[in-house]
C-alpha cells in the first residue's frame, strides 16, 4: 500500500473499559486494527479511540470489521464508529455552543448513520432540564453543565429515536483525537 493513499482516521468505540465493563487492552485492540490492514495505529485513552491510517476503501469497512474482530476475540458487541480527520476538523470548527459555553460542559455524540430530517424533529429539546444540543449532520453537538452523568441526553435516548448508534466523547479527547489524526 503506497503511504500517500492513505488517509487518517478515528475509530470511536463504545462501551468497552467503562465502569469495569467489555474489558479490552488497547495494545490488543491496535493489534486487531494492524491485522485487518491499517497502519500507523495508535490508541488514546483506554476507552476505545484508535487513530490509524488506512485506503478510503478499506477504513469504510474498518468499523465491520473490527467490531467482528472483537466479537471472535471477546464476544462483546462494541459498536465502532468512524470519522476521517477531515470530518473531525469541521466538527472542532462547527461547535454551536463553543463560543458561548465552558468548554468542560462540551461533549460530542458520533452517529454511526445520519439520521432523518423528520427523526431529528422528533427530539425533545426539553428532554433534560439545563442541557442543549444540536444535531448536524451524523453529529450531536451536546452542551452538558451537569455532566455526562446526570444528562436524560443518552445513548439510548438518540439511538432510539434517530435508529443509529452513537457514542459520546469529551470535547477535549475530541481534540487530542484530531491532534493524533494530523500529527
Amino acid at each position: 500500500m503506497a503511504r500517500g493513499s492513505s488517509s487518517s482516521y478515528v475509530a470511536l468505540l463504545r462501551g468497552i473499559n467503562v465502569a469495569g465493563k467489555n474489558k479490552l487492552a488497547m495494545a490488543d485492540l491496535c493489534e486487531m486494527f494492524v491485522a485487518a490492514g491499517a497502519s500507523d495505529v495508535q490508541s488514546y485513552i483506554q476507552s476505545g479511540n484508535v487513530v490509524f491510517k488506512a485506503p478510503v476503501r478499506l477504513a469504510e469497512r474498518m468499523p465491520e470489521l473490527i467490531t467482528r474482530a472483537i466479537k471472535k476475540a471477546t464476544r462483546y458487541d462494541v459498536p465502532v464508529v468512524l470519522r476521517s480527520a477531515a470530518e473531525l476538523g469541521l466538527v472542532l470548527t462547527c461547535n454551536p455552543f463553543l463560543k458561548s459555553k465552558k468548554v468542560e460542559s462540551l461533549h460530542m455524540m458520533f452517529l454511526a448513520d445520519r439520521p432523518s430530517p423528520k427523526a431529528v424533529a422528533g427530539l425533545d429539546p426539553n428532554r433534560s432540564a439545563g442541557d442543549e444540543f444540536k444535531v448536524i449532520g451524523r453529529d450531536v453537538y451536546l452542551c452538558l453543565p451537569n455532566g455526562v452523568g446526570k444528562t436524560k441526553l443518552s445513548n439510548a435516548y438518540f439511538d432510539s429515536r434517530l435508529s443509529t448508534v452513537s457514542t459520546i466523547r469529551n470535547w477535549r479527547t475530541v481534540q487530542k483525537l484530531l491532534e493524533l489524526a494530523e500529527g
